[in-house]
């Protein structure tokens, strides 16, 4: 049995930058790391962006023995015992801790040895020693990680399918007709985009593995990858009885219902002042700074996380940052730049007059204005709204 100041369950993104700032406090405090990847912990996003475009593998890797962390990787945590400030993880073995952090990995919807679950370095690597001409793939899902698979693997010059309910990629971000543009954008760069079709199946039949989807048609995929929606990994938290509903409800500094227990990154629920709503956000700046500020507070700090994430992405020659609540629901406007639509501009959403959140389409560099303008009370319409960024 192992006693540390400061326990961490979780060895991605949010882990790791809490042991850096909870260092940063505490110098000579005991940290520990409980990983469920027998990796040290990584950045994510070249996952599904750089590391296709010939940056290094090397490059991923957030090197956590600067923070001077001992590390337990390859195991899950089963039991926690918030009494007794104790839990034991899947190798029998028990730690003890004075404050823990919860950043633990998002959870699968469901299991096949058929698919790949596009999530981890170990899921990169398997798919990348697969991505190669003739072989063809299935891509499950045109949300974030879909979108940016399969322009990897096309990229690669493989065959490429891709299922999906909504009308069009992107479809519960963008407006629909950027939305559609921009599976027709996909289906330019060859893509075969399968738009209100999703997978029902998939099954070996002599020797050819088939997919099966829900418009009754059937097509051979040699690799089938699925970009789905996931969901917070919240056993520990409900087996301990922490306050859960969408993730793990924390408060301004991150702690849970349990004053001794905290949470961050994908599994928390946290209140954003900024939209005055409560969140969960599953994305690379949430995981660090919300990380950072949960590791200071349980060194001691009364850091309030008031931080209004952003995130971006990849999508052939495309991109965008993109900061807010981006609800297809609410109002949208779009501002486009020049004569093309749908190339370069910003799609405002507005609720009430405000904005509340800021696509920043193939437009970088105005992530804080976008925040700054999400602050403002408005109110705002299309005419005031043309030009602003």
């Amino acid at each position: 049995m192992a006693h540390f100041n400061y326990l961490i369950v979780g060895g991605g993104m949010t882990g790791d930058a809490a042991t850096r700032s909870i260092r940063e406090v505490d110098a000579p405090g005991a940290i520990g790391v409980i990983g469920a990847e027998p990796d040290a912990p990584y950045n994510r996003p070249p996952l599904s962006k750089g590391l296709w475009k010939g940056e290094a593998e090397e490059t991923v890797w957030r090197k956590p023995e600067l923070a001077g962390v001992t590390l337990h990787l390859g195991r899950r945590v089963v039991n926690l015992d918030p009494r007794g400030k104790r839990l034991t993880d899947d190798r029998g073995t028990m730690h003890t801790f004075d404050r823990l952090l919860l950043a633990t990995p998002r959870r699968l919807p469901f299991e096949s040895d058929k698919i790949i679950y596009f999530r981890t370095l170990a899921d990169y690597r398997r798919l990348r020693a697969l991505a190669a001409p003739p072989r063809r793939f299935a891509v499950v899902g045109g949300g974030f990680i879909g979108s940016e698979v399969a322009a990897a693997l096309r990229m690669q010059g493989c065959d490429v399918v891709m299922l999906m309910p909504e009308a069009g990629l992107g479809a519960r971000v963008f407006p629909a007709d950027l939305s559609r543009f921009v599976a027709d954008y996909y289906r330019e760069k060859g893509v075969e985009v399968r738009t209100g079709e999703s997978m029902s199946g998939v099954e070996e039949r002599a020797g050819t593995t088939v997919v099966r989807t829900t418009a009754q048609k059937e097509f051979p995929a040699d690799v089938v990858v699925a970009g789905l929606g996931i969901q917070p990994n919240v056993d520990l938290a409900e087996q301990a009885g922490l306050q859960v509903e969408n993730g793990i409800v924390v408060d301004q500094h991150c702690r849970s219902s349990h004053p001794s227990i905290f949470a961050a990154g994908d599994v928390a629920n946290f209140h954003n002042p900024a939209l005055d709503v409560r969140m969960r956000v599953e994305h690379e700046d949430n995981a660090n700074t919300m990380g950072k500020v949960a590791g200071e507070n349980m060194a001691g700090q009364a850091t309030p996380y008031t931080h209004l994430p952003f995130f971006y992405s990849d999508l052939f020659d495309l991109g965008y940052e993109a900061v807010g609540d981006l609800d297809v629901r609410q109002e949208t406007f779009a501002d486009w730049k020049g004569k093309e639509p749908f190339r370069e501009g910003v799609v405002y959403y507005l609720k009430g007059g405000r904005v509340r959140g800021v696509l920043l389409w193939n437009t970088f560099g105005h992530v804080d204005a976008a925040r700054a303008l999400i602050a403002q009370p408005g109110p705002f319409n299309a005419g005031s709204l043309k030009g602003r960024i």
